[in-house]
């Protein structure tokens, strides 16, 4: 399988070595399946050809991405600055038009698209995710959202699969985007190159993302955000929460909607998983308690939204700290 991978300046220098990192390791690794699938034969490409500097100013060479061969597949690693302003200039910017016509000239050829982190800004500027689910990382999915509406965003989770384009969150989520695709080819090679890197299944993000963080976005979300910590242990009494931010309930409900795409509801519940989360790993205290502690009556209602929520048992969150 010949794979692109397209490099620019501002490169994120662990997004491109993860990547790389995984298909070599998958090519040492093919040959002790049964059945192995093809090599995976990788080029860097850039936008005009020539050399790049990435973040940590280490240069680069690449051709250009229409130079060569048509690959089977075009991987875009995270690159350009780490915050939402300075992102969504840097990816609209008139020197990143030649990656972006590589990016619309391979979706109209049908060429599939793989990207991670701040990579995704630059795949929706280009055009190629309209009307697709995607992924990006999670302290940049208020910003993502505001400026790409055409683009169905599920930042919770880790990876999204939309025809033809791969999307990954933050980061790290460059390991599972690159497993992501070994297990295309052969899910048994995924599956041996995981064991031999030590990595975990880590489906969704949302055990990692800050709920202040991104309420900070919107002085409404944020003073909600506010209250909700403040009344913890009580139930979600809509009305009352609109009144003390200084709103109506249906001017909440879009704020919170526009800026985070979750209702009032999901917003508060995900701060009562992250407060008990944090309780679990860091006191003894009974399950039981914890989940009163948050607002909720019994333990097991807690546990069955860790599970489904962070993918964590209140016991694994105990033993992951007691482990560390």
């Amino acid at each position: 399988m010949r794979i692109s991978v397209l490099v620019m300046d501002g490169l994120f220098d662990s997004g491109l070595a993860t990547v790389l990192d995984v298909l070599q390791m998958a090519n040492e690794l093919r040959e002790e399946l049964p059945h192995p699938p093809p090599r995976w034969e990788l080029t860097r490409v850039s936008g005009r050809g020539g050399a790049v500097r990435t973040a940590s100013g280490h240069v680069i060479e690449a051709r250009a991405a229409d130079d060569g061969p048509r690959p089977d597949l075009l991987i875009v690693p995270g690159a350009g600055p780490k915050q939402p302003a300075p992102l969504l200039d840097w990816v609209a910017a008139p020197e990143r038009e030649p990656e972006r016509e590589a990016l619309r000239r391979a979706r109209a050829e049908g060429i599939p698209l793989a990207a991670a982190c701040t990579s995704t800004f630059l795949l929706a500027e280009a055009g190629v995710l309209d009307g697709l689910a995607a992924t990006t990382s999670w302290w940049l999915a208020p910003a993502f959202r505001q400026a790409f509406p055409q683009v169905a965003l599920t930042e919770s989770h880790m990876l999204v699969h939309s025809p033809g384009v791969t999307t990954a969150g933050a980061a790290m989520a460059h390991l599972d985007l690159a497993l992501a695709l070994v297990r295309q080819a052969s899910p048994a090679l995924a599956d041996l190159t995981a064991r031999y890197l030590v990595v975990d299944d880590r489906p969704t993000q949302a055990g990692y993302a800050i709920p202040s963080h991104l309420a900070r976005t919107d002085p409404t979300v944020s003073a909600f955000e506010s209250w909700v910590r403040a009344h913890l242990d009580q139930p979600l009494r809509m009305a009352e929460a609109a009144r003390a931010v200084g709103a109506s309930e249906r001017t909440l409900q879009r704020a919170v909607d526009r800026v985070l795409g979750v209702s009032p509801l999901r917003f508060a519940q995900t701060i009562r998983l992250e407060q008990a989360a944090h309780l679990l790993r860091t006191t003894d205290l009974p399950t039981e308690t914890v989940a009163r502690r948050v607002g909720y009556e019994n333990a097991s209602t807690l546990t069955t939204l860790l599970r489904k929520r962070l993918g964590a048992t209140p016991g694994h969150l105990r033993n992951a700290t007691a482990g560390a």
